[in-house]
């Protein structure tokens, strides 16, 4: 497998004129997602990353937390390559990438089995492979039994596991979650992250998982990492000590609420601490 590392000069372009692939060293394992320096100013002038570095490997899961807006998404859009940074450097396989959107997303016409074969279809699997995909990623995530129904007749979680589905289906080592279970009720919710650690227990896939939720960021991720306001920074980054598989009743664990506590501590600080260095500037 070959790595795209994209890197960007201060003036924006890219150095030597074009991505350098790298090729990983034999029996290396690199991170799925690299940032190293990275930055990103929109052409309005608004700064909204600023010298990020991260890196995630497989078999890991980090979630991103931080005030609205201040660029959390953003990062994973640049990972995807749906923005480019500024400078710096980024490095993943962005032909080896599942992403879940808060959206689901899911066309309307097709049924559940169709949704998703969507992304299986695109890269010409055959037919018969596509369904035998399906029918393993369904069983997975709950569905069986729902492949013949609509987006129209599901609820809001069910939904969110066929995009879950869609994207498990071509097996990705990098998994970029933007959200996916915002908008649905706090006991789905819980089922849902339930579900997820399932599947990253299976799959091994290194996993980003952007979220409002301290909970949800801790009981999900080994590296819980702090952002602070625009332009997004790293502030902190909070490493949950638990073994996977984790249980439902961790939720309650007298030092998992602790770990809430020191989280919500350091968003607090950050969100502070960057109002206080914009009153200055």
């Amino acid at each position: 497998m070959m790595t795209v590392m994209l890197r960007k000069g201060r003036g924006g372009g890219l150095a030597g004129n074009a991505p350098r692939l790298a090729p990983e060293p034999a029996g290396a394992e690199l991170p799925r997602l690299s940032f190293h320096q990275m930055c990103l100013t929109f052409p309005d002038g608004t700064e909204a990353v600023r010298n990020v570095d991260l890196e995630v490997r497989r078999g890991e899961f980090v979630s991103l937390i931080g005030p609205s807006g201040c660029g959390k998404s953003t990062l994973l859009r640049i990972a995807s390559g749906l923005l480019e940074q500024t400078s710096g450097e980024v490095r993943c396989d962005r032909a080896d990438i599942g992403y879940v959107f808060q959206d689901p997303t899911l066309l309307p016409w097709r049924t559940v089995e169709e949704n998703v074969q969507l992304f299986a279809e695109l890269h010409g699997l055959p037919k018969n492979e596509r369904k035998a995909r399906a029918a393993e990623v369904l069983e997975l995530v709950g569905l069986t039994g729902s492949e013949a129904k609509f987006p129209k007749a599901l609820s809001g979680g069910m939904r969110s596991r066929v995009s879950m589905a869609r994207s498990l289906l071509l097996h990705p080592s990098l998994f970029l979650f933007d959200e996916p279970f915002a908008a649905i009720d706090e006991i789905n919710r819980e089922r849902l992250n339930d579900s997820l650690l399932k599947l990253f227990g299976i799959e091994k896939f290194a996993g980003v998982f952007v979220t409002h939720s301290i909970a949800e960021a801790c009981f999900l991720a080994s590296r819980v990492v702090v952002m602070t306001s625009r332009p997004a920074r790293v502030s902190a980054i909070v490493d949950v000590p638990f073994p996977y598989p984790r249980t439902a009743d961790l939720r309650y664990d007298k030092e998992f609420v602790e770990i809430t506590k020191h989280v919500s501590r350091l968003l607090l600080d950050s969100h502070l601490g960057s109002r206080q260095e914009a009153g200055r500037s």
